[in-house]
């Protein structure tokens, strides 16, 4: 474990050489340690980031039409979630996470050794580089499982039917998943960051933007300043796809990125309709 008393020594001002992140890491190693060496955190993490970025759009979804500025991009118009389907999505993923992760996690305290926290910052370059290296491995992974899920009925009933109860996706429904799919998500959530070495900032900074990545891929709205609009060259899905994804499932298997489905001749697009 990291040794503060080394910390201390360290000298207040960094020249223009130092990484730019190096004070923010060292301020949370010397003042929130407990936070950032426990096991819990990547847990925290996750879940107040699908709560947080999951609220403002079930709140679009509940107003409706009177929110006219949003509503009319929302993709399937004639259907909308009830407050109930919401509210058993939330406690799905709730009840997932206090009797199978939480679990898990604490299970994993004691078989795995404790992890080392570095005592350099990433820079930009490996935070970006590093980050990019788990999203494109993710949704390879992620890929490959889900068109086998897609093409094996026995296990799409018995694992992945979960997900898809609703044809029309929304923002709570992100985390609706079966215990299974939910530990194979789980399991390379957490794997992927070792394989690739990465920084824990590096993992902890990608672990809230796949969350807001999945969110967005389910809100069910096609807005113009998401993700997929704002990365060029239609490299992202976004909620497009994926809500396409939920009406054929046989189409568009890839979570983030666009190029498998490409390259296997499974993308499909929605045909675009008038907002103005």
């Amino acid at each position: 474990m990291l040794n503060i008393s080394e910390l201390s020594l360290r000298s207040p001002h960094f020249r223009a050489s130092d990484r730019l992140l190096q004070p923010f890491w060292d301020h949370l190693l010397l003042h929130h340690l407990s936070l950032v060496s426990s096991p819990f955190l990547p847990v925290i993490l996750a879940f107040s980031s699908y709560f947080c970025f999951s609220l403002p759009f079930a709140v679009l979804d509940l107003l409706g039409e009177r929110v006219p500025l949003f509503h009319k991009y929302k993709i399937q118009q004639n259907r909308r979630p009830t407050l109930g389907m919401m509210a058993k999505s939330f406690m799905t993923s709730l009840y997932n996470h206090i009797f199978f992760v939480l679990p898990a996690v604490i299970i994993g305290m004691f078989i795995l050794p404790t992890p080392t926290l570095p005592r350099d910052a990433p820079t930009l370059y490996q935070l970006f580089t590093e980050g990019l290296a788990i999203l494109l491995l993710f949704d390879t992974q992620y890929f490959i499982w889900h068109f086998v899920h897609h093409k094996n009925l026995q296990l799409y009933r018995w694992v992945h039917a979960v997900h898809h109860e609703y044809m029309a996706p929304f923002s709570w429904s992100t985390e609706q998943l079966s215990i299974p799919e939910l530990m194979t998500v789980g399991f390379w959530s957490n794997l992927d960051p070792i394989l690739l070495r990465c920084h824990p900032l590096s993992t902890w900074c990608i672990t809230v933007l796949s969350i807001w990545m999945s969110v967005e891929d389910h809100i069910g709205y096609d807005l113009p300043w998401t993700l997929s609009h704002l990365v060029p060259f239609g490299l992202l899905g976004g909620a497009p796809a994926h809500d396409l994804h939920h009406q054929k499932p046989s189409s568009n298997y890839a979570p983030f990125f666009s190029h498998w489905d490409r390259i296997f001749g499974t993308a499909m697009s929605l045909k675009k309709k008038n907002v103005d």
